[in-house]
């Protein structure tokens, strides 16, 4: 299945493997529970070998609404469920909290939420409206992440820039005091004016740095480039997707008053990074490029390392 998508929902605009139910409201915590297909609970259940010997320390972690076996876990190993996931956003984020996306991957041993945060910002003329993203593994792969990251509103680009002294995530494992650590979590998430603060100061350093043309179709040669030894077809495809980049630079329409500077720059990239059509639809790209849309992006972080360094 694209993205190993197994079920969730979205607000509005389609996503790009185009799965999921669509809603035109977001909803709340109840109902997007359900939207999103994550109403089912995970058991621990002991393991035994084929002459019916019990293994000891591990636990299977099964899913109770068919049965399946998300994953073998030490008996350390704490759930939470995905009821618990949306109960700690909402207690967060407070009152009407809505959620923008969610869902089941790789058929429930991941799953995920992306609920608005209560407040837009204005940073530098642009309307930013963060999102808190929660990640959790059922089958024993990732500790529960928790992600502050802020969105473009006119053309939905997430923005993750690597800013040091930005706490906007916080991660935990499966194991000790749970409740304890979900608790760690909001003194930790709730230094987002903090982070919002130091969003806007980069914004305002990347528009201040101008480029030419010229940089412009050197920094996408260096970000695309076409690799020494490729074939006629595989250099052909590449200067087909250098020519995407550039449009998305030099004529979307959201972008044409921003100026000739690197937020333009970072706004092309992330917006090409997201939306671009790959030029093979294999199983490997799509699943890489939805893990990005959800978790950063190694492209975009090149393209303002670079630029940053100009």
């Amino acid at each position: 299945m694209s993205a190993n998508v197994e079920s969730m929902f979205y607000v509005r605009k389609t996503p790009w493997h185009g799965l999921g139910t669509r809603v035109m409201e977001a909803p709340n915590s109840e109902d997007a529970l359900v939207l999103a297909g994550l109403n089912w609970n995970v058991v621990q259940e002991p393991i035994y070998t084929q002459e019916e010997e019990l293994i000891d320390g591990y636990k299977a972690n099964v899913r109770d609404s068919d049965r399946s076996v998300l994953g073998v876990v030490t008996d350390r190993y704490k759930i939470v469920q995905n009821r618990e996931a949306f109960a700690f956003t909402d207690e967060l984020l407070g009152e009407g909290v809505r959620y923008e996306t969610a869902g089941s991957l790789q058929g429930g041993r991941k799953v995920w939420l992306l609920a608005h945060m209560p407040h837009e910002y204005i940073i530098s003329g642009e309307r930013i409206s963060p999102y808190l993203l929660f990640s959790n593994a059922h089958d024993g792969s990732g500790a529960i992440k928790v992600v502050m990251t802020p969105i473009r509103v006119v053309c939905q680009n997430t923005l993750n820039l690597a800013l040091a002294t930005a706490k906007r995530s916080w991660a935990m494992n499966h194991t000790g005091n749970i409740e304890g650590k979900m608790k760690e979590a909001k003194d930790t998430l709730f230094l987002a004016e903090r982070y919002m603060d130091e969003l806007g100061k980069e914004f305002e350093l990347l528009r201040k740095k101008k480029l030419t043309d010229k940089q412009v179709m050197e920094y996408i040669e260096v970000l695309l480039p076409i690799e020494k030894g490729s074939t006629p077809q595989q250099a052909k495809n590449m200067k087909r997707l250098q020519e995407d980049m550039k449009i998305r630079y030099f004529d979307a329409p959201d972008l044409q008053d921003v100026g000739n500077n690197a937020y333009r720059f970072i706004n092309a990239v992330s917006d090409f990074a997201t939306h671009a059509q790959p030029l093979r639809k294999t199983t490997k790209y799509r699943e890489t490029l939805f893990a990005r849309t959800v978790e950063g992006n190694p492209l975009i972080d090149k393209a303002y390392k670079m630029v940053s360094a100009a």
